[in-house]
């Protein structure tokens, strides 16, 4: 199973349920690394897409302790057992959990491959991820050169867990 995600120097990841920035080239990498995959993802998450829809051209599952929960052309999970069921069915390198916190550290001890955006600014958060650098679980494998959008830096960063948590 593998993650994708876009972090701060301080491993945010949003503030008030919103990334911090968008650039062009994280979102296009995000495109094309998911689609045609199997993509997992908090009902928030969901609800920050244009009109609240799953993203295309991929099997979305979201996950909600709301059993009324519905939403068209996706896959409702509501517990972590629930959601594992359901991708036993699918490949583990096509499964990418996209967010947000809760969901990211619920799936973390099973994946075994990090896709990070790693953004050179702080913001202002009120979400994080775990910081992969300072878990002994998981090495840095490959790092692109710096990017620049406008004056926002940053680097595409892969971890891959070495050990179990």
């Amino acid at each position: 199973m593998n993650l994708i995600v876009a972090v701060d120097e301080n491993w945010a990841i949003g503030y008030e349920n919103k990334q911090h920035v968008a650039i062009p080239m994280d979102r296009k990498f995000f495109r094309e690394t998911t689609t045609g995959k199997v993509v997992v993802m908090g009902r928030k998450t969901l609800e920050t897409f244009p009109n609240g829809l799953p993203l295309k051209n991929r099997t979305n599952i979201v996950l909600t302790r709301n059993t009324a929960y519905k939403v068209k052309d996706a896959i409702v999970a509501h517990s972590l057992e629930e959601a594992m069921a359901e991708l036993s069915k699918y490949r583990d390198e096509d499964i990418y959990v996209i967010g947000g916190e809760k969901i990211y550290r619920m799936f973390l001890p099973y994946c075994h491959l990090a896709h990070v955006t790693y953004i050179f600014q702080k913001y202002q958060a009120d979400t994080w991820f775990p910081d992969l650098d300072k878990d002994d679980a998981w090495q840095l494998t490959g790092v692109s050169d710096e990017q620049t959008y406008f004056d926002v830096e940053f680097e595409f960063r892969r971890y891959e867990r070495v050990r179990k948590s």
